[in-house]
């Protein structure tokens, strides 16, 4: 379970024991689904990450959340959310269309799709906030600070662990509002985070994403 590119990190042996046995005495559901906690982790190792994306918590409605922050599995058949307000912004900045859900070819291209918080129980938003997957997610950030990165920082706890712990200079940072319903329209749309991404990549010599 624990992602092999990322297992030398300390948190693996000085946190997750205890983390792993709260989950386990959690009396709600929890989401996502066991196997697929470090699923962001496991689709991109440090070497492979080209861009960030740091949102908050896992959906805390069944089926909804597969690991990847802001992903959905194919079929789900509720709201978007936080998701259908990304792809809004997506159309408004490249002028592309997504209805694909899920984001495993994001990943697939570099692309960390990474929670503040990894777990969250059904019906509790932020209700593992304070668990201590922040130490995970620090380490994550100390270690991917070694060379530029662009970073999309979503979100009031986002910025503040990248604050804490992305010090290299040449990084691209794009701090802005989270893209939920309740916070979409105080900055994150109209921030073309998208356009951006690629255009710091491609003045880097290396491929834009396919965000479509």
């Amino acid at each position: 379970m624990i992602p092999a590119a990322w297992a030398h990190l300390p948190f693996f042996g000085r946190d997750w024991p205890r983390i792993e046995a709260a989950l386990a005495a959690e009396t709600a559901p929890v989401f996502p689904p066991r196997d697929r906690i470090f699923a962001a982790l496991e689709a991109a190792g440090p070497d492979a990450v080209r861009v960030v994306i740091l949102g908050q918590d896992p959906y805390h409605t069944a089926g909804k959340a597969d690991g990847l922050a802001f992903s959905i599995p194919a079929g789900f058949p509720g709201r978007l959310g936080s998701l259908g307000n990304i792809f809004k912004e997506l159309e408004a900045d490249l002028g592309v269309t997504r209805t694909q859900s899920q984001l495993d070819d994001w990943a697939a291209q570099g692309v960390l799709l990474l929670n503040t918080a990894l777990s969250v129980p059904e019906g509790r938003p932020k209700g593992h906030e304070k668990l201590g997957w922040d130490r995970l997610v620090a380490e994550v950030l100390a270690t991917l600070d070694t060379r530029p990165r662009a970073f999309l920082l979503w979100g009031g706890p986002a910025q503040m662990l990248a604050s804490r712990h992305l010090t290299h200079p040449g990084h691209l940072r794009i701090e802005t509002a989270h893209p939920s319903p309740l916070s979409a329209w105080r900055g994150f749309f109209g921030s073309h985070p998208f356009s951006r991404v690629n255009a710091w990549l491609e003045a880097r010599g290396d491929k834009p994403v396919a965000w479509a």
